[in-house]
């Protein structure tokens, strides 16, 4: 009987290889070569999957992006209706954010991608399509907050979105970068949000 083999599995698998080059190696080492060889597969068989570096690299980006958000959204179906506004601002912006060895990886890997978009148009879209995704969630957020009563230092919710989300990004690019602890960072976090439902001074 002939084996049947799960396409979408194995370049699942062969994404999975590309973030393990890029965690270990940087971007930079991103070749089809160095992704074969981490998935234990040789480059002939790689390229029944993927015509280019180009189309792995894409595929690999839009699939950490995807794994993100769902866990976002599982975690968000999953909180207690009951929960305070700023609990649940906290508990799923820390879930897009490097606090532990598996999201700091993620988030490595999802701004080293952000660096090849500068110049390759597909993976840009890919990076709009993440960047507007976090916005809608920090949007949903801040609309939640503001309908509870809470301030948002004066500012409208969207407003007050995009600072969050700017602020979101620049404690993960530090925490990547070595300058701060993920407990600072969580630390940080909370300082922003607090100013939010503060009353003005």
């Amino acid at each position: 009987m002939p084996k049947i083999v799960d396409h979408q599995a194995r370049r699942v698998e062969l994404a999975e290889a590309v973030w393990q080059v890029i965690a270990h190696d940087g971007i930079a080492e991103v070749s089809v070569r160095a992704v074969a060889a981490a998935a234990g597969w040789s480059t002939g068989t790689l390229g029944h999957y993927f015509r280019s570096r180009a189309d792995l690299v894409a595929f690999a980006a839009e699939l950490v992006v995807e794994r993100v958000t769902a866990r976002v959204i599982a975690r968000m179906h999953d909180l207690p209706p009951q929960l305070a506004p700023i609990e649940r601002a906290r508990t799923l912006l820390a879930e897009t954010m490097p606090g532990d060895p598996q999201r700091f990886t993620e988030s490595s890997i999802a701004f080293a991608f952000l660096a090849l978009g500068l110049r390759d148009p597909r993976l840009a879209a890919i990076q709009q399509w993440h960047f507007g995704g976090m916005y809608d969630l920090c949007r949903t957020l801040m609309h939640d907050l503001a309908a509870h009563g809470a301030p948002l230092a004066g500012s409208p919710p969207d407003s007050a979105a995009r600072r969050l989300h700017a602020v979101v990004d620049g404690l993960s690019i530090h925490v990547l970068a070595g300058h701060l602890t993920p407990a600072e960072m969580a630390a940080e976090l909370d300082a922003h949000l607090a100013t939010l439902t503060s009353a003005p001074g």
